[in-house]
């Protein structure tokens, strides 16, 4: 396991405690059982030899697979379980490939909850190179939370789409909880929520989450109203323009994000000069 932050630790601890032996690298020496790419490999033993990737998407894993590519021999797989694009992953697979090391692109959906509720896996490659790594898969997934989507670049292009659901599931789930919390005629917002968790048909475990961030913070004064978003909402609309699949949820969640992200929106202060001019409408002055 390469990458050991707050996944990558939990999914070794999970893999241990499936009877697996695991061997973990992080750029932390302190995390790590052993301290280089050539010491990991040599730990390995047997072949073929399997690798997970546990670390930040984008140049990160391309500097590990670098370090590491070299290193492995044919028949060994690496996993990658990070949210990296699609199009990366089929460029690394193949890359692999010359050297008749397989690639497997895994979404890894679970969080922190992970350990021990178990972890979504979306997976793309060759079924041969799948079969390697399924041992692991078995150990990491909850029953039925495991699909071999499809070939290389499926597995991270699953992830993605489910991501950007995520992002429409959270801003539905935020607009009715800023209306609840409006209205002269609802007493407690937060109570309505709670209510919702039990036999609504709206009820799900993100539900659940928010159940308990208000509870930690009623009304979630402490929190900042700022989102960022992770790349893969982006990435999902710019799929679905391709495809042309109209994902208008997905969308405005989206561009939410974008907004939230705004302390002073340049788009809002053209609408309240343009409502000024037209209708009189008082807007607020810049200090």
């Amino acid at each position: 396991m390469v990458g050991l932050g707050r996944m990558g630790a939990n999914m070794a601890e999970r893999l241990r405690r499936h009877g697996h032996e695991v061997v973990g690298l992080d750029h932390d020496p302190g995390a790590g059982d052993v301290a280089s790419a050539p010491e990991l490999v040599a730990a390995l033993g047997e072949r073929p030899r399997l690798v997970w990737l546990m670390v930040p998407a984008g140049a990160p894993v391309d500097d590990v697979l670098g370090e590491l590519g070299p290193l492995l021999d044919a028949g060994d797989v690496v996993v990658e379980g990070g949210n990296s694009s699609y199009h990366d992953s089929i460029r690394r697979g193949r890359a692999l490939a010359e050297r008749g090391v397989g690639f497997v692109d895994a979404g890894v959906s679970g969080g922190v909850w992970g350990l021990d509720e178990g972890y979504c896996l979306m997976v793309g490659g060759d079924p041969d190179h799948v079969a390697v790594a399924q041992p692991a898969f078995d150990a990491l997934a909850p029953e039925g939370g495991f699909v071999h989507a499809g070939p290389l670049g499926a597995g991270h292009f699953v992830k993605m789409v489910h991501n950007g659901v995520e992002y429409a599931l959270m801003e539905a789930y935020a607009e009715g909880y800023e209306l609840l919390a409006a209205a002269d005629l609802v007493a407690d917002a937060d109570a309505c929520v709670r209510a919702w968790r039990h036999g609504s048909v709206v009820r799900s475990w993100l539900l659940d989450l928010l159940e308990l961030a208000l509870e930690d913070d009623p009304g979630l004064g402490g929190v900042r109203g700022r989102a960022a978003d992770s790349g893969h909402g982006r990435g999902t609309v710019q799929a679905a323009v391709e495809a042309g699949v109209p994902v208008p949820a997905i969308s405005a969640a989206l561009f939410a994000r974008f907004a939230s992200q705004q302390d002073d929106s340049p788009a809002m202060r053209v609408i309240a000069a343009l409502r000024h001019r037209f209708g009189g409408h008082a807007y607020d002055e810049r200090a």
